[in-house]
């Protein structure tokens, strides 16, 4: 079977309909050139596009993130001015004093924001108590389980026999991971946490509070930590051998070469030079977090929001779901479909 390009070429508005290429109106209406042809009128074809964008802003999607850190590192609030609204744990009647737990807790929070008609509901999933104890032996475990716990809510929902239309999606799209900003190295546990769940979510390293770094500390530890990674085989997203093709290649390159971001949250506005922006107020000035000369949070926020996160949704669908599914599945021979009963169960 030969599969043929076919494109539509403009056709003028003086009144001409004649093809561009001579010789068309022989064979049948088109002319095959390079294995193409051109279409004499439009189909209509790139409405697709249109369908899918009304489609998607009736029905919204999900996105749900991470982050993990020890506390004081800006996690709730770094959050917080990403989606710019108060949508962290802490920003949900969540007192500011609460103690440390002794052991490490999963908490998660969903909110639904709406822009420009396109309804997102975020659920932003807090781990208090990482590395905060003495001894953090195997603290990445609460965390590693809670994120296979919503593969196979997952994938029950998909082995019953009467499935939902559209099944709820409580995945981990994202684990957005603070590193203290020491300006040293990477600690043990962060290494060790790193290479444990790499595998299965995909994990976006950042140096929090970067402000307490100079300009020439921040791009020496930035390499320092790339460096550490590298040499410890940790791969953070986005992955090296799930770029698609050359343009995706040289895009994602460009976002690792940047990477770990350096950033600073702040949800409170200031005034400077007659306008208002997200900052820190400081003895000596104000940390604006938008600027890309004060910090990287601009980068986060592009990369996060603005051109992978549909990515990151498809990396955990097609990656990290599948290879928990493959592995499910070969483990039990094959999942036999559930009631609802016991479907019921299991999301208690």
């Amino acid at each position: 079977t030969t599969t043929q390009i076919i494109q539509r070429h403009s056709v003028s508005h003086a009144g001409s309909h004649t093809a561009p290429h001579s010789g068309s109106h022989g064979h049948g209406g088109s002319h095959s050139s390079s294995g193409g042809s051109t279409l004499l009128g439009y189909i209509g074809i790139d409405t697709i596009i249109e369908q899918m964008r009304k489609k998607t802003m009736k029905t919204g999607f999900d996105f749900n993130i991470m982050v993990v850190g020890h506390s004081g590192l800006g996690k709730s609030t770094l959050v917080n001015t990403l989606f710019k609204s108060q949508v962290s744990r802490r920003s949900a009647g969540w007192a500011r004093d609460e103690k440390i737990p002794k052991t490490v807790e999963i908490k998660a929070v969903s909110h639904v924001i709406e822009e420009g008609g396109v309804k997102m509901k975020l659920t932003v999933v807090d781990t208090p108590g990482f590395g905060d104890q003495i001894n953090n032996d195997n603290c990445w475990e609460p965390i590693s389980k809670y994120i296979n716990e919503q593969y196979e809510k997952f994938l029950k929902e998909e082995v019953n026999i009467t499935r939902k239309k559209r099944i709820p999606d409580t995945r981990v799209h994202c684990c957005l991971y603070f590193i203290s900003p020491t300006g040293h190295s990477l600690r043990q546990l962060d290494t060790e946490f790193m290479k444990r769940l790499s595998h299965s979510v995909n994990i976006i390293p950042v140096i929090a509070k970067a402000d307490t770094l100079t300009i020439e500390e921040r791009q020496e530890f930035k390499q320092r930590v790339r460096k550490e990674l590298e040499m410890s085989g940790i791969e953070f997203y986005p992955q090296k051998e799930f770029d698609d093709d050359m343009e995706d290649k040289s895009d994602n390159d460009k976002i690792r070469e940047a990477m770990p971001f350096a950033v600073v949250g702040s949800d409170k506005e200031y005034q400077v030079n007659g306008k208002r922006v997200l900052g820190r107020k400081t003895a000596w000035g104000i940390v604006e977090v938008e600027n890309p000369n004060h910090c990287e949070f601009a980068q986060l926020r592009d990369f996060l929001i603005r051109s992978h996160l549909q990515d990151l949704k498809e990396v955990t669908h097609n990656i990290h779901y599948e290879t928990y599914r493959a592995k499910r599945l070969n483990e039990n021979g094959g999942l036999h479909p559930i009631s609802s009963a016991e479907t019921q169960e299991s999301n208690l």
